[in-house]
């Protein structure tokens, strides 16, 4: 039976999975990243680990894996396979497509960002299979996007496109990893609604999640919190609604698991800023955990198709 490898690298686990033609999950598993053994031990288990699928795939379907895709946090340079930078996993232009291409016994791979990777299947499989412009959004320990066009993501000209996590919202406002101040992803992710309920409750055990709960339950404190992260997201939606036009919002990661404490208000808000442009559907991602996997099988099956073409 016909099918590729697709892994999803995170920066503490990885989660795997043989996908069929039509997108269905033949097997999944889940790894340790073990970044704590350091760069090179992380790359080796990607190796192991996708070697070990490729294994799986010949003892239960009776073949090799046709292809694999990979996801990976960071800086990608998806036209030469190499993971330009990934701060969380210590990598600087690692050649990850040969390394597993020759690994897996010549097999074609495709690489992608994280993210993006997801959105991808988001808009092919999910949320936005509908919608021929989408924005998709993952509030997580940070923010990133994906800007889908006519079933495609923009990579942009230097595979940066959606990095709407880094629009500046608050000027003057909280340092940014990225150099800036006042980045969105500093006001609106999960980690930052985490951090925030930390102070607010002096708590360091505290999360999102249970500001969300304090949010339902009328804390005011919690109310304050998670305004202020609603506040910051709208503006920043607003910038990419002027800016993209898109029919559909996809927003997924931890922080959209919230449901209606989060959709509610914030499509309110975005409501409210909007003067002369179109207002975009505003919708939970529909993947969950599964969207990255299911993003790099599709990089795999597209990869097959080109070659096919070609």
């Amino acid at each position: 039976m016909k099918h590729v490898i697709a892994l999803d690298v995170g920066g503490t686990g990885m989660k795997a999975a043989l996908v069929g033609a039509e997108g269905e999950l033949l097997y999944e598993a889940r790894r340790e990243t073990g970044r704590e053994r350091g760069p090179e031990a992380v790359v080796e288990g990607i190796l192991a680990f996708a070697a070990e699928l490729r294994g799986y795939g010949i003892e239960h379907y009776g073949e090799p894996a046709s292809a694999a895709g990979v996801a990976i946090p960071g800086v990608v340079d998806a036209e030469k396979g190499v993971a330009v930078f990934a701060a969380n996993l210590g990598w600087e232009n690692v050649p990850l497509r040969d390394l597993l291409t020759e690994r897996l016994g010549g097999l074609p791979v495709a690489l992608g960002h994280d993210v993006r990777t997801g959105g991808y299947a988001e808009g092919r499989l999910g949320a936005g299979r509908d919608a021929d412009r989408f924005l998709f959004l993952a509030l997580g320990t940070g923010i990133a996007g994906a800007i889908g066009i006519d079933g495609v993501i923009e990579p942009g000209a230097h595979g940066g496109a959606g990095e709407i996590g880094h629009v500046v919202v608050r000027p003057g406002g909280v340092p940014c990893g990225c150099g800036q101040r006042g980045c969105l992803e500093r006001l609106a992710s999960a980690s930052a609604v985490t951090a925030a309920w930390s102070a607010a409750t002096g708590d360091p055990r505290a999360t999102a999640a249970d500001c969300s709960r304090a949010v339902d339950a009328g804390d005011p404190r919690a109310l304050a919190v998670w305004e202020e992260a609603v506040e910051a997201l709208a503006d920043g939606l607003l910038t990419a609604i002027t800016l993209l036009d898109p029919r559909t919002l996809i927003i997924g990661g931890g922080l959209a698991e919230a449901g209606d404490t989060l959709f509610v208000p914030l499509r309110a808000a975005v409501a409210s800023r909007i003067t002369f442009q179109q207002l975009p559907s505003i919708v939970p991602a529909t993947l969950k955990d599964t969207a990255g996997c299911l993003g790099a099988a599709l990089l795999a099956w597209d990869l097959l198709d080109t070659e096919v073409r070609a």
